[in-house]
C-alpha cells in the first residue's frame, strides 16, 4: 500500500491488488516506528496520521528475574516523532488508501488474489488474479511481490528462499489494562519463560514465546496451566488471567526468518516480508517493509514513468536493502538463540542478567543507541521519489 502510494503519487500508472474485501483484521505486528513516522512527515501526512487512535511508547523496559532494568529511551532518536506509536495496522492501511485516493495514477482492487504469473519469453509481464466476479488478468512493466511471508507470487516465481531458522513460536492474545499497572514495560523474563505486553490504551496485546511447534504441548496441558504460566510470567496479570475462556482465544504465530536469494527476475521484484520474513524480536518487520517500499519508489518511480526501466534497477532495489536486512536478522537470530531458546527450553538453572543489560540500565546515554537502532533501524530510507505535478 505504501508502495502504490508513492508510485501513484509519482504518476506512474500502478494497480494494487488486495486478496480480502476490507483490511479489517488481527495483524499482531501493529508498531509504527519513527523510521515510519518520519516518511509520513516527508510526505506531509503526519499531522493527520497522528489524529488516528494510537498509544505512544518513549521507552523500554525489561523485568528480568523479578527486577526492572531500563534498556532504551527515544527521546534523542534524531527524527519527527521521538516514540513508537502502537495502532492498528487496518487504520494505517485505510489512511493510506483513503489519502491515494487523490492519485488517480493508482487504482486499488479489493477481494482479488493472485494466483499466478504471466510470463512471456522467460520475462514477468502480468498476473492472473481471481474475483468474486471471475478471473482477472493483468499486464504489467513491473510485478512487484508485497505479499508477505506466504507470498504466492515468490512461490509461483520459483525464487530461492534462505531459511535461518527459528527456535520459537509466539502465542498471541488481549488481557484488559487496568489502573495501576506498570508501564513500559514490554519483556518479562524469567528462567523459563518469555512474555512480552504490549500497552494498547485498554488492553495488553500479549506474546507468550514457546519452543518451535509446542502449540499442541501447550494445549494437552490445559487451558489452567497456561493461564498459571501467563501469571507467573507477568505476575501484574495474575488477577485477569481468567479472561482467556478458551484456547480460541489464542492465536498461534509461526515465528520464520528467512530472506530470498534473489529478490527479482526480468519483470519481478519482490519486497518486505515476500523477500524476507522477519523474526517479531524488536517488532521491526512493518518498518522494514515499509523502508523497503520507499528505496524502491526512490530507485524505480521516475524509470517507470519514463519507460526506461531496466532488469539491473530492479537489482538496485536488493543492493540497496540488503545490507539493513541482514544486520536486523543476524541480530534477532542471535537474541533467538541465546536468549529465548534457552528460556523456553527450560534447561536453564540459574538466570543471569547480561552485562549488556546492566551497564543501559545504569547509563542514560548510552540508552539512546539500541532505542535509535529499534527506531530508526540501519541506512533509514527518505522520500525521494517524484511528488505529484
Amino acid at each position: 500500500m505504501m508502495l502504490g502510494y508513492l508510485l501513484g503519487r509519482a504518476g506512474v500508472e500502478t494497480c494494487v491488488l488486495e486478496k480480502h474485501p476490507d483490511f479489517l483484521r488481527d495483524f499482531r505486528g501493529d508498531t509504527v516506528h519513527p523510521s515510519t513516522m518520519q516518511v509520513m512527515h516527508e510526505l506531509g501526512l503526519l499531522e493527520q496520521f497522528l489524529k488516528l487512535p494510537h498509544s505512544e511508547i518513549h521507552s523500554f523496559s525489561a523485568e528480568i528475574g523479578r527486577r526492572n532494568f531500563k534498556i532504551a529511551d527515544l527521546k534523542h532518536v534524531p527524527a519527527a516523532c521521538r516514540f513508537i506509536a502502537f495502532m492498528p495496522q487496518w487504520d494505517f492501511l485505510n489512511f493510506l488508501a483513503q489519502q491515494a485516493r487523490r492519485f488517480p495514477a493508482l487504482t486499488l482492487i479489493m477481494q482479488t488474489q493472485v494466483t499466478t504469473l504471466t510470463e512471456h519469453a522467460g520475462r514477468v509481464v502480468g498476473v492472473e488474479a481471481s474475483t468474486p466476479q471471475g478471473p482477472l488478468a493483468l499486464r504489467a512493466e513491473l510485478v512487484v511481490g508485497c505479499d508477505g511471508r506466504s507470498s504466492v507470487v515468490r512461490q509461483v516465481a520459483g525464487l530461492t528462499v534462505r531459511d535461518l531458522g527459528s527456535p520459537i513460536d509466539v502465542l498471541w492474545f488481549r488481557l484488559s489494562r487496568q489502573p495501576g499497572d506498570p508501564e513500559n514495560v514490554l519483556g518479562h523474563l524469567s528462567r523459563d519463560k518469555m512474555l512480552v505486553t504490549i500497552d494498547r490504551n485498554s488492553y495488553w496485546q500479549c506474546a507468550y514465546v514457546i519452543g518451535k511447534g509446542g502449540m499442541q504441548q501447550v494445549q494437552a496441558r490445559g487451558l489452567e496451566a497456561f493461564r498459571r504460566d501467563v501469571a507467573d510470567g507477568a505476575r501484574f496479570l495474575a488477577n485477569r488471567v481468567d479472561e482467556l475462556k478458551s484456547f480460541d482465544d489464542v492465536k498461534l504465530l509461526s515465528v520464520t526468518v528467512d530472506r530470498l536469494v534473489n529478490w527479482c527476475r526480468p519483470g519481478l521484484l519482490c519486497i518486505g516480508d515476500a523477500a524476507h520474513a522477519m523474526s517479531p524480536v524488536g517488532g521491526v518487520g512493518i518498518n522494514l517493509a515499509i523502508q523497503d517500499a520507499v528505496a524502491t519508489a526512490n530507485l524505480l518511480a521516475a524509470k517507470l514513468k519514463a519507460g526506461t526501466l531496466s532488469d539491473r534497477d530492479l537489482e538496485s532495489v536488493q543492493r540497496r536493502r540488503l545490507l539493513p536486512v541482514k544486520l536486523v536478522q543476524r541480530l534477532q537470530v542471535a537474541v533467538q538463540e541465546r536468549v529465548l531458546r534457552p528460556a523456553v527450553s527450560g534447561t536453564v538453572a540459574e538466570l543471569k542478567v547480561p552485562w549488556i543489560v546492566r551497564l543501559l540500565d545504569h547509563s542514560a546515554w548510552l540508552r539512546r543507541w539500541p532505542a535509535q537502532l529499534i527506531g530508526l533501524g540501519v541506512r533509514p530510507e527518505h522520500v525521494r521519489s517524484p511528488g505529484p505535478v
